[in-house]
């Protein structure tokens, strides 16, 4: 019996190209990045925005089981409007349906630990980690949950903030989330998790957490970073130190962006232990000690700058833009959403905007009057468009650039307890300052409007 085929989404990133690497010796790997690498013996790369369904399900033929390890906190397009939480979901909710319309028989996804206590409380971080885990299941196929704190290995994003800050600061000043516990898992042994889960019918529809053997503050992890560096900084504590201080402290000292640095350190604030490590055992990964974890991930030398740091990467020859919006509404046939939006924005915009034609089909916006210029032009995509998923090809108009032909949709994520309006793969006409300045602000005002509305 020939081995399955294993896609990874996100394998760019620092988990991804070392798990890569791993699972090639199994078998076929279809490898999903935005920047492909060069192909390799048993890996086919393949280029896919996972915000575009229709990217995911190409990219995602042939593939027998997916792992995601995808986050969306640095997206690429030069303009994004939109919380990374909205993002997140609508990558999730694209590879569930895609992984569902190819019959991938397992998802296994790297999440975060989740602590006890009320949901409401936790970080938007970890919330969101928490709602890609619902939005994966969504369709059925059967979703593997490892859920992890900080993972210790070269490339990560947390990783590079520990190391920056320790290399760069003989006088550290510790704020009082430094002090709660955490677990670390070094990269080694999520990768060895990672395979071992693979195809095991047992562990499908199941959840773990994954950790190191040993607990440890943020404060002591900075301090066991910096001796394997051979630096020994002087630490302070200082209690007062709000989490948003923190945030641009640590911003201005590593020069990490604040839409990453953000998430992670409201999530630092949350005690990171697993409640078991049941996996660990059966797997017979125990998990090496935080000085070993260290001591990999720095062998070598300092770990190269991740993307997410380096100032101008993902920039596309034609500006594009994404908008990602979440409206208050449940339960509701996205086909009479659609409806709705085009006889709304015509009746509350008047006499700056006329709409005319069907929403099932093609409409179109006008400026002023139904003798003025098109604005926009929208045709619908039959072929995918349902009761949970509308989708319209912005085909013309002033304000469009046509070499690429944006999208706009409506869809219904977490099982129809959300609604996710969004925009994609749109290039303005406008100059790009004035787009700025004018249409992208006015979009995000007329879609939350249209959230009022709705609620």
């Amino acid at each position: 019996m020939p081995s399955p085929t294993v896609a990874i989404a996100g394998a760019a990133g620092f988990v991804g190209r070392p798990l890569v690497d791993v699972l090639a010796r199994r078998g076929p790997v279809i490898a999903l990045s935005r920047a492909p690498r060069p192909t390799a013996a048993g890996v086919a790369w393949r280029r896919a925005d996972l915000l575009s369904y229709r990217e995911a399900h190409a990219a995602l033929a042939g593939a027998d089981l997916a792992v995601y390890l995808v986050h969306s906190m640095m997206p690429a397009d030069r303009l994004v409007q939109g919380s990374f939480e909205d993002l997140d979901l609508q990558a999730a909710d694209n590879f569930a349906r895609a992984c569902a319309a190819h019959g991938v028989r397992q998802i296994v996804y790297l999440g975060g630990i989740l602590p006890a206590g009320d949901p409401a409380h936790l970080s938007a971080h970890l919330r969101s980690r928490a709602e890609v885990e619902r939005a994966l299941a969504d369709y059925g196929t059967p979703v593997t949950v490892l859920r992890a704190g900080l993972v210790l290995g070269r490339g990560g994003s947390s990783m590079e903030l520990l190391l920056r800050t320790v290399k760069r600061l003989p006088v550290m000043i510790c704020p009082s989330w430094t002090s709660t516990p955490a677990q670390p898992i070094a990269l080694a042994d999520v990768i060895a998790l990672l395979d071992w889960v693979l195809d095991r019918p047992e562990t499908f529809g199941e959840t773990y957490d994954v950790a190191g053997p040993e607990v440890c503050s943020y404060r002591a992890l900075m301090l066991a970073a910096a001796a394997e560096l051979g630096r020994h900084p002087l630490t302070i504590p200082v209690p007062v130190l709000t989490p948003t201080l923190s945030r641009l402290w640590i911003s201005l000292v590593t020069g990490a962006p604040r839409a990453l640095v953000a998430p992670l350190i409201e999530s630092l604030a949350h005690p990171m232990l697993a409640r078991d490590r049941r996996l660990q055992t059966r797997a017979g990964v125990p998990g090496l000690s935080i000085a070993a974890a260290l001591h990999t991930a720095l062998a070598g030398g300092v770990p190269p700058e991740p993307r997410a740091f380096r100032a101008g990467t993902g920039a596309a020859a034609l500006p594009m833009v994404r908008s990602v919006q979440r409206l208050p509404v449940a339960g509701a046939d996205m086909r009479a959403v659609a409806a709705e939006y085009v006889r709304w924005l015509g009746a509350r915009f008047q006499p700056f905007v006329h709409t005319e034609g069907d929403a099932a089909t093609c409409w179109s916006t006008r400026l002023g009057s139904p003798s003025g210029p098109v604005l926009l032009r929208f045709e619908a995509d039959a072929a995918v468009s349902a009761a949970d998923r509308v989708v319209y090809s912005i085909t013309g108009g002033r304000l469009a650039d046509t070499r690429s032909v944006g999208r706009f949709e409506f869809r219904a994520v977490l099982g129809g307890s959300a609604v996710l309006s969004s925009v994609h793969g749109f290039a303005p006409r406008l100059a790009w300052p004035l787009y700025v300045a004018t249409q992208a602000p006015l979009h995000l005002f007329v879609m939350r409007a249209f959230g009022r509305h709705l609620a």
